[in-house]
């Protein structure tokens, strides 16, 4: 495995000599070594639970690019795990969440954010620039789709995956000898055999915990030192501190991937997702609708109560995603919604297409507005 990167870095300012002081004294790391931690790029597929933590560290080491993959937005469950989230940024996308804190951690680093979800056409695209990618989501669908990206453009994958007290932890794809993640599933774990995102917890520190892990192996990998989890898979157990390591092995039959387009089922019906259909409305085709017929309709605002109080669409009521399925709200969306349209809005589309899911599957039809509440805003402004 080669790191090759466009950065071009012959010196440490004297910030970096300070900040990175304890690397310096390390005969491991060095001058020489940060050199090379500010001249490599890593791209994080995930800002949530492990990528908050890798992020972190990886700004905290010196990496001097660092890549941020999401589409979701900050919500008040998130921060019991999510730690480079605060809760002024609740509601905010991820993404911009993220960067900001690390521009605040580290400003020598450099941030490059994609307000996207992976899918075969834009992953080679945005991978394609970094050295070391970083697994960091909570689907098999796309980790099968990001470890078969990394196959096709020869980058190593750091992998990490928790659930309830346990995670997991491995290096795929280092060389041309090495395992991938085929190797240790070949048959993707099926819908009905793993619980959905929603129906499992997590204890926050095991994703704190197995992040810290991801990155002091892309350290490694970067720096090319030994003991790099490769062909290994070790499994965490923070309830009764058990820690397993497993061999990995290698079979050419696995590696055999040349085509994204040819796996484009695969990847969605693996999603841990409820893949629902959900009616969306425009927020340019929903505020004529909602100025001529206001009294036909129910408006629904999912954010949070604290975002709700300070600014909301006249005449919507509040009822943050998180308390949605409760039954008192339930029964109360069914007789308040006779003889009227339902909507669920906020911020900016993301948590309101959720609930609509959320929704359907108690048999309440509903629209979500695309754009939100920021573009409502702007339209009737304007």
């Amino acid at each position: 495995m080669a790191i090759s990167t466009n950065l071009k870095y012959y010196s440490l300012t004297e910030d970096e000599e300070e900040r990175y002081k304890k690397h310096l004294t390390l005969k491991e790391i060095g001058f020489k070594g940060q050199l090379k931690l500010k001249n490599s790029s890593v791209v994080c597929i995930g800002a949530g639970g492990l990528g908050s933590s890798v992020l972190l560290y990886l700004a905290a080491a010196g990496i001097g690019r660092i890549g941020i993959v999401d589409n979701d937005q900050v919500e008040k469950s998130n921060l019991q795990r999510q730690i480079i989230h605060e809760t002024n940024t609740i509601g905010n996308l991820k993404i911009d969440s993220a960067r900001e804190r690390l521009k605040r951690f580290n400003p020598n680093t450099e941030v490059v954010t994609f307000n996207e979800r992976i899918n075969p056409e834009n992953i080679l695209k945005i991978i394609k620039e970094f050295d070391v990618v970083c697994d960091c989501s909570d689907n098999f669908g796309t980790r099968y789709l990001i470890n078969d990206a990394c196959l096709l453009l020869n980058k190593p994958l750091v992998f990490g995956s928790v659930q309830g007290f346990e995670g997991q932890i491995s290096v795929f794809n280092l060389n041309k000898n090495s395992p991938n993640l085929r190797d240790l599933l070949p048959e993707s774990p099926t819908k009905n055999n793993v619980p959905s995102c929603e129906e499992f917890g997590v204890i926050g520190v095991s994703t704190g915990l197995i992040g810290v892990l991801q990155v002091n192996e892309i350290v490694k990998i970067i720096l090319k030192k030994r003991g790099i989890l490769d062909g290994k898979f070790m499994i965490f157990n923070l309830l009764n501190m058990n820690i397993k390591t497993l061999n990995l092995k290698a079979e050419k039959l696995n590696k055999k991937v040349t085509n994204l387009s040819d796996f484009k089922d695969f990847y969605n019906d693996t999603e841990c997702i409820n893949d629902i259909a959900v009616n969306k409305i425009n927020a340019l085709e929903f505020v004529p609708l909602y100025k001529e017929k206001f009294n036909e309709i129910l408006l629904i605002d999912v954010r949070e109560n604290e975002e709700f109080n300070k600014s909301s669409i006249k005449g919507s009521i509040s009822i943050p995603l998180n308390d949605l399925e409760q039954k008192s709200h339930l029964e109360f969306i069914k007789e308040a919604s006779l003889n009227k349209k339902v909507f669920t809005v906020c911020l900016l589309g993301k948590r309101s297409e959720k609930a609509s899911k959320i929704l359907l599957q108690f048999k309440i039809f509903s629209k979500s507005i695309e754009g939100g509440i920021k573009k409502i805003n702007q339209i009737i402004s304007s």
